[in-house]
């Protein structure tokens, strides 16, 4: 902590003393775009800010990145942030993912996707897989707010917020028609027309359908649809009407991860035949913002939201055995989640002559009625392969079925006060209250009696920015998250021994950023992330997954983004962080795991990229990005124990990896074609590792072979 800490302060001073005599050699004006504070960005409050009036951990990927990566799948573009590590496998998860960002890879409810500032599902219904609900074609900008924002958007804020913004309407009609393909099996087709017809009014329409087939990992066909269609109305010059209208339809095989010995022997053929997730998402959202005054501006912004998604989940196959040999026989279930959300946000800002200072205040009601059912079912195994191979749903044979009534309502305001020209303060507060009315469908047969839970907290956030000067500024702030127990956690599970309790975290972060004449740009930040009755996933004697809280934990680390532009023609970035985590208090079957490491938690992430850019004339420009992704090792179990045949155990771990990809573009006039050749060293590696103590070994969702992925597009 204290060479962490020590590193961090020394890099300040030197950027500081560098900033100053960048100042000295040069007395030329410098352009508006190359300067720190002309950075805007949403993500911290819903309302354009400057980036060094946000005392946080903040990364922005602007058009020219997204449009530079050719991106088909989200992870390549947010990997790229310092600290986010999206973990999914190309080559057989189908947007199907992991996330970590300021804490273990895991699939919990510590993240808040947000479409323009608002959630794209509601609390305490999270899914990790929520992205796949989105359609990334749209996407103009992406904002990253890391740690914990629950004082503005509320809870499950706690690693990291993402706020994807959506394109806005082109001045004059254009579109594009693309076309991928790639050797992992993927194939997808694209469209956008755009068109602002009347001073007043503009529209977006942007689709894609992507397909694969026959992947380098067996059963793992998907087939996903997305369309979005947003308008922009200036109803005078003081009232704008903006609505959003997203349908995702989206169904995948689940491949489930493979053993040991399939991972090291290049055997690729799943344990499942039959598993799949489908789900169908529909969003509507139409805000009005209201410009009163020169200081005063209000946003009334109203959401309906309506998905399903159904499962015959791979995570909940066991194969029962007879002293370790297979029976033939196993069971698993099938599941049904169905939610609809009608969702009031206004946000009202007023800025004030007093110190430069403005205040936020707001109020939000999120009522969304769910119905959760889940079955048994009979699994059939071959017992020479291993792989399960049908099964048969226990029609009426319940796990849970009940409807539940989620009401969420919160009031929050933030206050920024700059009592001297280089000094922001920030104060926020947040109160959110949580009613979930259980009615059980099944009384006396499954799940609990019907009940009504009221979860209520109070979340404050403080911090300061103070900028030197124009390039150079250093912040700090203390916040607070929480995370209400999902609704189908809290069932499932609940018991005297499994009783789920929310998760609250405290956040201590300090960091910096500079900039010099668009040579060099550099963001740094240092956290201690403590947790309260963190969330974890354990295995109970019957070999099934169960959700309890952990005492307490501990993350803490520091995360680092450096761009060097040496001219116009090359950019070499690195963006990386080092990190612990730890449990601090944790007990489990009567073990004490105090002061030991988190399964599944590398301290170490990076993204390097050198990107060459060349305009041959004014109808031809290509560029060419070499990448490298690197995953530090981590242990698998916090058993951390593999019993060896010999009798000896060894620490269950993964080593780590290193993967080298290169990206390349054409432009031709209205014509663009680009191709991507990933992990070009064909190195074997895991998007996930974990352990399996009932099998005493580690199991692998496979990252991607070498690979080819060609694109092209035509623009109008």
């Amino acid at each position: 902590m204290k060479y962490i800490l020590t590193c961090i302060i020394t890099l300040s001073l030197a950027t500081f003393n560098y900033a100053q005599e960048s100042e000295k050699k040069n007395n030329q004006s410098v352009p508006s775009e190359e300067l720190l504070e002309e950075v805007l960005v949403t993500s911290a409050s819903r309302e354009i800010q400057k980036r060094s009036e946000v005392p946080g951990s903040i990364a922005t990927l602007n058009a020219q990145s997204i449009e530079e990566t050719k991106a088909f799948g989200i992870d390549q573009l947010v990997n790229q942030v310092p600290g986010v590590f999206m973990s999914t496998s190309r080559a057989a998860s189908n947007e199907q993912h992991f996330m970590a960002v300021r804490s273990p890879i895991s699939t919990k409810a510590l993240f808040l996707y947000l479409e323009d500032g608002l959630q794209i599902r509601p609390t305490s219904v999270f899914n990790h897989n929520a992205l796949l609900e989105m359609n990334d074609l749209s996407y103009g900008r992406i904002e990253v707010l890391k740690g914990p924002a629950s004082s503005i958007y509320g809870s499950e804020s706690i690693g990291g917020s993402f706020n994807f913004i959506t394109k806005a309407p082109s001045q004059d009609l254009s579109g594009s028609l693309s076309f991928q393909r790639n050797d992992l099996g993927l194939t997808r087709y694209e469209f956008e027309i755009s068109d602002q017809p009347s001073k007043k009014f503009g529209f977006y329409l942007g689709g894609q359908y992507a397909q694969r087939e026959d992947g380098p990992v067996a059963h793992s066909d998907y087939e996903k649809t997305a369309i979005t269609f947003k308008t922009v109305y200036d109803i005078n010059a003081t009232l704008k009407w903006t609505t959003v209208f997203d349908i995702i339809d989206y169904r995948s095989d689940m491949a489930g991860s493979l053993s040991e010995a399939d991972y090291t022997a290049g055997n690729y053929e799943s344990e499942q035949t039959f598993t799949e997730r489908e789900a169908i998402a529909f969003r509507a959202r139409s805000t009005f913002d209201k410009l009163w005054n020169a200081n005063n501006k209000t946003s009334f912004n109203f959401i309906i939201r309506n998905n399903q998604m159904d499962q015959n989940p791979s995570y909940r196959i066991r194969q029962f055995r007879n002293q370790g040999q297979l029976t033939g026989f196993g069971s698993g279930e099938v599941n049904s989640n169905q939610f609809r959300s009608y969702v009031g946000l206004i946000q009202h800002k007023l800025d004030m002559n007093f110190a430069n200072s403005s205040l936020i205040v707001g109020a939000t009601t999120d009522y969304s009625p769910q119905n959760y059912q889940a079955e048994t079912t009979d699994v059939l195994v071959d017992t020479q392969t291993g792989r399960n191979i049908s099964f048969t749903t226990n029609t009426g044979d319940f796990i849970l079925n009940y409807k539940a009534d989620i009401l969420n309502y919160a009031g929050f305001f933030q206050y920024e006060i700059s009592p001297i020209a280089s000094l922001k303060i920030t104060a926020a507060l947040r109160y959110d209250a949580f009613e979930y009315d259980y009615d059980n469908q099944v009384d006396g047969i499954a799940g609990v009696d019907d009940t009504v839970d009221t979860f209520n907290n109070i979340t404050p956030k403080l911090g300061a920015n103070y900028n030197f000067n124009r390039s150079f500024g250093i912040y700090g702030n203390y916040s607070q998250g929480f995370t209400p127990p999902q609704v189908s956690t809290l069932y499932r599970n609940r018991n005297e021994l499994r009783g789920i309790q929310p998760s609250r975290y405290h956040n201590y972060e300090i960091g910096g950023y500079f900039t010099s004449r668009s040579k060099i740009t550099i963001d740094a930040a240092l956290y201690v992330l403590e947790g309260r009755n963190t969330l974890i996933t354990l295995r109970d004697e019957n070999d099934i997954f169960f959700n309890t809280n952990a005492g307490s934990t501990r993350s803490y680390g520091i995360e680092y983004g450096i761009t060097f532009r040496p001219n116009k023609n090359i950019s070499i970035t690195h963006n990386g962080s080092y990190a612990q985590h730890r449990y601090i208090d944790f007990f489990d079957r009567g073990t004490d795991y105090s002061d030991t490491d988190r399964e599944t938690a590398p301290s170490l992430l990076g993204t390097s990229l050198i990107t060459y850019r060349k305009e041959l004339n004014k109808n031809t420009r290509f560029s060419i990005t070499a990448e490298h992704e690197l995953v530090g090792s981590y242990n698998t179990s916090f058993e951390g124990q593999i019993q060896n045949d010999d009798g000896t155990t060894a620490t269950a771990t993964y080593d780590g990896h290193n993967v080298f990809n290169i990206r390349a573009t054409v432009t031709y006039k209205a014509f663009e074609i680009w191709g991507h050749a990933l992990n070009i060293f064909d190195e074997l590696y895991a998007a996930r590792a974990s352990f399996n103590r009932f099998r005493n070994e580690n199991t692998f969702t496979i990252g991607n072979p070498l690979a080819f992925h060609f694109g092209a597009r035509y623009n109008f």
